[in-house]
């Protein structure tokens, strides 16, 4: 993972090829995930999928994320999504900076943030979030 200044200074985990975690994952510093991870992500750090990555979720919140394994659902990302080549997304993304390498196999719709919304995605039912993501870029533009 190739780290800020800024986010150096956080700890630094990974979740081994080895690794199974189903369920919600929360943490505020920085993550790498290169085995399966099912559920939730809701956090504050920054995450990082594996080449060897294979994850299948509701929804997943970061300040940034950089992809380079199979990520199946929807990423939310304050700061910066990165898809590098070799990787495959299935689902919606939302951000304010995004990278799309060649190589890159992504189905799914792009929404860019031109600030921060205050919305806690996980208060929402997967049916509505879309709608409230919707209305609150919508307000974003007409800005």
């Amino acid at each position: 993972m190739s780290l800020s200044s800024d986010q150096a200074e956080k700890n630094y985990t990974v979740f081994g090829e080895e690794t199974e975690f189903y369920g919600v994952l929360k943490f505020t510093d920085n993550l790498e995930i290169a085995g399966t991870f099912e559920g939730t992500i809701d956090a504050t750090g920054n995450l990082e999928f594996a080449k060897t990555a294979k994850c299948s979720v509701d929804n997943i919140k970061a300040d940034s994320v950089v992809i380079n394994g199979v990520v199946n659902g929807n990423i939310y990302a304050n700061t910066s999504i990165d898809m590098q080549s070799g990787s495959k997304i299935v689902g919606d993304v939302t951000t304010k900076e995004l990278r799309i390498d060649d190589g890159v196999d992504f189905t799914g719709k792009v929404t860019m943030l031109d600030r921060e919304l205050n919305l806690d995605i996980f208060s929402y039912a997967a049916s509505d979030f879309k709608n409230v993501l919707m209305s609150a870029s919508d307000d974003n533009a007409e800005e």
